[in-house]
């Protein structure tokens, strides 16, 4: 078997999460978070869209962790982030940080806006 270092480039994984808090780069994190390749910031939720558009010339796809259990998002949300160019992708928090992680270990153009659980 091969084994491949993975490497993340500025953008760091998600490392582990708990009621409330998010494990990024060896530190809890409180409350909403953004990853994606222009480093790890707070995010102000689901009517936060500035924040998301910001990182939208670095990505290809936004995965969007909705808490607990999957939501949609509200009205208008989704079709603002795909006029910007951003593909969208809507799950519930423990699947985005999963497939949020594989992606970036592959090198692909991602980031994360999540919820906590």
């Amino acid at each position: 078997m091969r084994l491949n270092e993975i490497t993340f480039s500025d953008a760091e994984p998600v490392e582990g999460y708990g009621p409330g808090f998010f494990r990024v780069g060896g530190k809890a994190v409180d409350g909403p978070l953004c990853l994606s390749p222009k480093g790890t910031q707070s995010w102000g939720g689901l009517a936060d869209t500035e924040t998301l558009r910001a990182v939208a010339a670095e990505i290809d796809v936004l995965f969007v962790g909705t808490g607990a259990e999957i939501a949609h998002l509200p009205p208008g949300l989704r079709a603002e982030l795909e006029e910007e160019g951003i593909g969208v992708e809507v799950m519930n928090s423990p699947a985005a940080c999963r497939t949020y992680n594989v992606l970036l270990s592959e090198g692909r153009r991602v980031a994360l806006a999540v919820l906590p659980v």
